[in-house]
């Protein structure tokens, strides 16, 4: 089966085309035929699209709104020189969405009709920077692809659904969450579904082996406490905005914040949680950007004091959680990096892990400094009693799996 994964913000539009089914998933040969984004759409919009292992292909369009940049896109690649050739590889059989927020009611990934995306749009108080983008993915692939092209909703917020109560309430009155579901979600789940299965291929432990904490390290960071396979714990929250120092968000803090800055900057409530989510973080400490590349090489050339600040900040922050979800569990058999930062910087992950020799993890600096730069890979020392991994995720591929086993009633197990 092609299917057709989608990953719709509110001005971009990324993809992957992948080809895969039952057997395929058995045997771990799904193919990626294409993938490739949009950005600026509103106007004129930035491409860049890759078919196999072509080189990628560059441009602009103009696309006023996601179903004109996914029109453009089907275009291509039903194309000569696409190196895609809907002709020869066979026409797009279903579409899987990344969905960012499905509340309590979405447990699993589910087939689109128009009562789950009356559920999605229910949520869109509880993700308004992420929803309403998402069923503008969904709207355009079924004003272009037609009502006969099955879609499937793949939520960040599922695989936390087991967190129990006490790592999922919040200590207000009991009555906010009953009334109006304030609550801790999670988000980042499909990532964390994912690096938790490779980790158990690659390790050859069962599900209820299963006993890590993950760590999803990007322009949004989160960590996961992973215990027989179910989410137990989670450092986002209610919103994307609780947890670690993220690129431009802040993480963690005191709430009385919010109103003081408001008093003394004169900013609507609003205003301030626009500032705590999209000028805050590293680039916030910083003063500078909100990439780690950037700020890691600012901070050795120039020895930059605030770039510094804002990369120890963000490692503490996450050390603070490992030693959290260590103390949670009781201990853990793995700690498995992944995302952008995740997977590519490794002096941020020997920061992080840094000072925790006496828990017995420690890095092989070979291994996490020359040989794991962006690739599957053990980097803890012989002597370590915690392996430490680094597994790049692939939240598309698991997408694609989850749209074929909904399409054919297999199970989807979180």
């Amino acid at each position: 089966m092609n299917v057709l994964v989608l990953n719709s913000g509110s001005s971009t539009l990324k993809f992957q085309l992948v080809r895969t089914d039952a057997e395929r998933m058995r045997e771990n040969t799904d193919l990626k035929l294409a993938r490739g984004e949009f950005e600026r759409i509103g106007g004129e919009a930035v491409y860049s699209f890759r078919a196999g292992d072509r080189p990628a292909v560059r441009g602009t369009v103009a696309a006023r709104d996601h179903r004109a940049a996914l029109d453009f896109l089907i275009t291509w690649m039903a194309g000569p020189d696409s190196g895609v050739d809907l002709d020869t590889v066979g026409s797009i059989e279903a579409v899987g969405h990344r969905v960012a927020h499905g509340g309590e009611r979405f447990r699993a990934s589910v087939r689109i009709d128009d009562e789950v995306q009356r559920g999605i749009e229910d949520f869109i108080d509880l993700a308004p920077l992420h929803n309403p983008s998402n069923l503008k993915g969904i709207a355009a692939a079924r004003s272009v692809l037609g009502a006969g092209v099955p879609q499937v909703a793949v939520f960040d917020t599922a695989f936390h659904q087991t967190l129990p109560e006490r790592a999922h309430l919040y200590a207000i009155p009991y009555q906010l969450y009953r009334r109006h579901r304030v609550r801790r979600y999670g988000f980042h789940g499909t990532s964390y579904r994912y690096v938790s299965w490779r980790y158990r291929q690659l390790t050859g432990r069962t599900r209820e082996q299963t006993r890590i904490i993950a760590l999803h390290l990007g322009n949004g960071c989160s960590a996961c406490a992973i215990d027989g396979g179910n989410s137990v714990d989670t450092s986002m929250g209610f919103t994307p905005l609780e947890g670690l120092v993220m690129g431009t968000r802040s993480g963690d803090l005191d709430p009385a914040i919010l109103d003081y800055v408001a008093n003394k900057e004169g900013l609507a409530l609003n205003e301030v949680e626009r500032l705590l989510n999209t000028q805050s973080g590293l680039l916030g400490v910083s003063g500078l950007t909100n990439d780690m590349r950037e700020l890691l090489a600012e901070a050795e050339e120039h020895d930059d004091r605030r770039a510094k600040l804002a990369i120890e900040l963000f490692a503490y922050r996450v050390r603070k959680y490992v030693g959290a979800y260590l103390a949670a569990m009781g201990g853990a058999d793995a700690i498995v990096f992944t995302g952008g930062i995740g997977e590519n910087a490794a002096p941020v992950r020997a920061r992080i892990l840094d000072r925790l020799d006496w828990l017995g993890i420690a890095l092989d600096a070979e291994k996490n400094g020359r040989t794991t730069h962006g690739v599957e890979g053990r980097v803890d020392a012989a002597a370590s009693r915690v392996e430490v991994w680094v597994i790049p995720t692939d939240e598309e591929l698991l997408i694609a799996r989850d749209t074929v086993r909904v399409i054919s009633g297999l199970e989807t197990r979180y």
